[in-house]
């Protein structure tokens, strides 16, 4: 049984910064990617960014590429997304999740089918 707890959320100015945590509960955190989805009122919901279990393997949705970073400390069960930059359209429920692949070796994934837990999401609202 895994446990994942979003927080940081909140309202911002465009143009500003949020970071966002995801603390999580269960055994064998450490070996496995972690990843940040979103879903913005009207659309799907997307893959945002993704670290591997290691954490020296990131990935990212094109629209954040270099405003959004993703790290993890495995020490304290904890996984990051440091947001920069924001603009209105990054207006979404933020969610974590745990990959289903336990110590993948590639890439960590991009799509919801390979995630097994998610938390509740934590609210980030963009002002214009």
């Amino acid at each position: 049984q895994v446990q994942l707890v979003e927080s940081g959320g909140g309202l911002v100015q465009a143009g500003g910064s949020l970071r966002l945590s995801c603390v999580a509960s269960g055994r064998i955190f450490g070996l496995h990617a972690l990843g940040w989805f979103r879903q913005a009122p009207g659309k799907e919901r997307e893959f945002v960014a993704a670290i591997n279990w290691s954490g020296d393997l990131t990935s990212y949705t094109d629209s954040v590429k270099g405003r959004f970073t993703i790290s993890r400390d495995n020490a304290k069960n904890t996984l990051y997304l440091q947001m920069n930059s924001l603009n209105h359209e990054d207006t979404a429920v933020y969610i974590c999740a745990r990959d289903n692949t336990f110590m993948r070796r590639d890439m960590p994934p991009k799509t919801t089918y390979d995630y097994d837990y998610w938390g509740q999401g934590t609210q980030v609202t963009v002002s214009s």
